[in-house]
């Protein structure tokens, strides 16, 4: 059963409650570079992410948030760091959310003026805290890093903005360590109704980062909780997308898109197989609208049947292959021919 949090909008997007799980991913660019900043975005859109975050780590960058604005359509968050000053400019060069650790902002007072801004231009607060930004009070009561002291730092900060008189909040409690992060979700989430960002922080490479966030996301996810996720990768950032949708489409968290099936190879396999799939999967990235599942196999007598649950799939041979529906073979095509001939059938459905 999915957590029950609070309702919080960002830009036009809706988190908590029974809105679905918002996907979001960070820019690479430096945010000063509008034209470059702009064009990753749109390319993260495409991909089908519904919320953008972006650094701002300078004045200049703040103030280049109301020119990105102005050519892209999803929500953007300003993620600051230190200088309270940015977050008030962030929020007034249109911000649709801010992401801060209020503990690094300064005294309480540069704390109030954020809030008092944000609540000014109804912007909500997503509260990061992580393995790296513990207090040293929480180090030394917990003998280090453990997911109480996160989830104690994360409560006590957004127990501050509300004091302050602002509810409109997201909290994020990340870290690298995936029995951690686990641990800290599942104690945070029955103690407040505020939405939680979910991500494992610094998960690494696109091979190591997809394994750790698909195990640490799908358990937390599959207890219901969180409201948007993060896949933190080091690579290009389309690459959080596409792996993102594919956890929560796992757990049939997301509908629309294509799933796409392969077999793993093997000594009867006659056509380039690894290419083949790869270039499907690429293929099938740009049909969000369409809901059905597509198998890619190796071998023309058995694939076809090994995959009768497929809607739709190609099958390879020497020199070529085989398009079929549900195992049902309905054209045989030279090998080259394949790929146009899955897409023409996508087209179709």
């Amino acid at each position: 059963m999915r957590r029950k949090s609070r309702e919080v909008k960002i830009g036009d997007v809706i988190i908590g409650g029974d809105y679905p799980i918002a996907l979001q991913s960070m820019t690479n660019t430096k945010t000063e570079d509008v034209e470059a900043t702009v064009k990753q975005i749109r390319e993260l859109e495409k991909a089908g992410c519904d919320i953008i975050r972006c650094a701002v780590p300078t004045m200049e960058a703040a103030e280049a948030v109301a020119e990105i604005k102005k050519g892209i359509s999803i929500p953007l968050v300003a993620d600051i760091h230190f200088d309270y000053k940015l977050a008030i400019a962030a929020v007034e060069n249109g911000a649709d959310k801010i992401r801060i650790n209020p503990g690094n902002i300064g005294s309480k007072d540069r704390v109030q003026a954020v809030v008092d801004c944000c609540r000014e231009h109804r912007v909500p607060i997503r509260v990061g805290v992580n393995s790296g930004s513990l207090e040293k009070e929480l180090l030394e009561k917990y003998g280090g890093v453990t997911a109480e002291g996160l989830v104690e730092s994360a409560l006590d900060k957004a127990a501050l903005i509300e004091e302050m008189g602002y509810r409109e909040l997201v909290i994020s409690i990340k870290s690298s360590d995936v029995r951690m992060a686990i641990r800290a979700h599942e104690r945070i989430a029955d103690q407040t109704d505020i939405p939680l960002h979910v991500g494992i922080t610094e998960a690494g490479t696109v091979l190591t980062g997809s394994v750790k966030s698909a195990l640490g996301l799908g358990v937390i996810l599959y207890q219901g909780i969180g409201d948007t996720i993060r896949v933190s990768l080091t690579g290009e950032p389309v690459k959080e997308i596409q792996v993102g949708k594919e956890i929560l489409r796992t757990l049939g968290l997301r509908k629309g898109g294509i799933e796409v099936v392969s077999c793993p190879t093997c000594g009867r396999t006659q056509i380039d197989l690894i290419s083949l799939a790869e270039q499907v999967e690429d293929l099938v990235q740009t049909y969000d609208d369409k809901e059905c599942k597509v198998a890619v196999m190796g071998c023309v007598v058995n694939g076809p049947g090994e995959a009768k649950e497929a809607d739709i799939g190609i099958a390879g041979g020497i020199g070529e292959g085989l398009l079929f529906r549900h195992g049902e073979v309905i054209k045989k095509l030279p090998e080259d021919q394949l790929l146009a001939a899955l897409k023409e059938e996508l087209d179709r459905m």
